[in-house]
């Protein structure tokens, strides 16, 4: 038999405003402007673009500039992407990326540099309640410590933070903890614990699963739609801690509907397809606990030391999230699936870090697809079949659900039909 979708509460907006770049883009003046409108040589200006689009871009820029490429990031108020190079002989290269529509700034430190700090910080300073990415608005590794890390633990850090040089690293304290977000609850339960659904997708084989943290993988083999309910889904596939925080998880019953899209209890978002994120792109978190939150991409390829191990590869964002919200959906207002939720500090009142795991990444390591990417994905305009016993599931257990998928929000940030979602401080976000 197929299953009737978990219903959702109404999606509650979380509190506080989007924050702002940390670092504006300093665009490199045009040469030989002319006031009939400019030489045939000069650099043409920026393109405007959607986040997706630009990381796209940003894709290709960093095999076309090699060595010379130093990070990137979006700007979403120029919706421009601003593109680090480190100063050197090949200035054609620098100019390639400007016709391809990206802004360029000089920064100092080269990706290389960056990346070997990374690594010095894994290989020394390993520490339970520490985090580490590089960010590319201020051209340095952010390195956050949480409230676990004192005394020598913390003198640790300090020292190879300052081992690497000047201008290499910032370290930041974080008032909560670390911690992945399961918990015990509703939405989707395992084991004792409680989780959120990430979103629906289809297993290599064509039958319907859904992605949701790795941490809940491996907590639990079989996972339920309501506390101490029948097991609806079984566990496939999970990894934590290690190379990243995801698992695939398929539905018992092969006749499941599992629609591609995320449900926020009083419309939907349909999902298309994966996408990688971009730095200072704003994104959507729905998770079981405290439903729908949004905030910005602040790192990429992040390393976090849980108490259960480390985890490499994440997404850094200022996302807040609670226990239970373990594995649901990170997307963006045009419909693009980005991440997992798997852990990080704070709550939805003080506010704090959140990580997440890449879609793009999970899927391709359990060989799944998800939207438009595969056929039997299920109808996104049509009713999914979960349900929770009570009728109380939370807002946000991620992609399950069904319904029409006209609720989501159009390009650009102006919905279509005027559902589309909006920042928790009013704004439509872009891309």
């Amino acid at each position: 038999m197929s299953h009737k979708r978990i219903p959702k509460r109404r999606a509650a907006m979380a509190a506080g405003g989007v924050v702002a770049l940390g670092a504006a883009a300093v665009l490199l003046p045009n040469a030989n402007a002319s006031q009939d409108g400019g030489s045939p040589d000069a650099a043409p200006a920026p393109r405007t673009l959607k986040a997706a689009d630009a990381s796209d871009l940003a894709s290709r820029l960093a095999g076309l500039l090699g060595d010379t490429f130093a990070g990137s990031y979006y700007d979403p108020g120029a919706r421009q992407l601003v593109v680090n190079v480190v100063p050197g002989d090949n200035d054609q290269v620098v100019v390639e990326a400007k016709e391809a529509g990206a802004a360029v700034r000089e920064v100092d430190n080269s990706m290389g540099e960056l990346k070997s700090g990374a690594q010095t910080l894994k290989s020394r300073a390993s520490i339970p309640g520490t985090s580490w990415a590089i960010d590319p608005r201020t051209n340095k590794i952010l390195v956050t410590a949480d409230s676990t890390v004192t005394g020598d633990r913390w003198d640790r850090l300090e020292s190879t933070v300052e081992g690497l040089g000047s201008g290499m690293a910032t370290v930041r304290k974080s008032a909560g903890t670390f911690k992945t977000f399961a918990s015990g609850g509703d939405a989707i339960f395992g084991g004792g614990a409680r989780c959120s659904l990430g979103f629906n997708v289809t297993a290599g084989d064509g039958s319907p699963a859904f992605l949701t943290a790795g941490h809940c993988g491996v907590a639990a083999d079989q996972w339920s739609d309501a506390q101490g309910g029948q097991p609806i889904a079984t566990v496939d596939q999970a990894v934590f801690p290690g190379e990243g925080d995801f698992a695939l998880v398929r539905y018992d019953d092969p006749a499941t509907q599992a629609p591609s899209e995320v449900d926020l209890g009083d419309r939907t978002v349909a999902i298309s397809r994966a996408a990688e994120a971009a730095v200072g792109q704003q994104v959507f978190r729905m998770g079981s606990t405290t439903g729908l939150a949004d905030g910005q991409v602040l790192g990429l390829d992040a390393t976090v030391n849980y108490p259960e191990g480390t985890v490499t590869g994440l997404i850094q964002t200022d996302v807040c999230a609670e226990p239970g919200d373990s594995g649901g959906s990170l997307f963006t207002q045009d419909g693009l699936a980005v991440g997992l939720t798997s852990g990080g500090s704070g709550d939805c009142t003080a506010g704090g870090e959140t990580f997440f795991q890449p879609v793009t990444t999970a899927l391709e390591a359990v060989g799944a697809t998800l939207g438009g990417e595969g056929a039997g994905a299920g109808d996104a305009g049509g009713a999914g079949d979960v349900s929770g016993a009570d009728g109380s599931g939370a807002a946000g257990s991620g992609a399950d659900a069904g319904g029409a998928a006209d609720g989501s929000g159009a390009d650009d940030g102006d919905a279509s039909d005027g559902s589309g979602l909006e920042g928790s401080d009013g704004s439509h976000p872009t891309g």
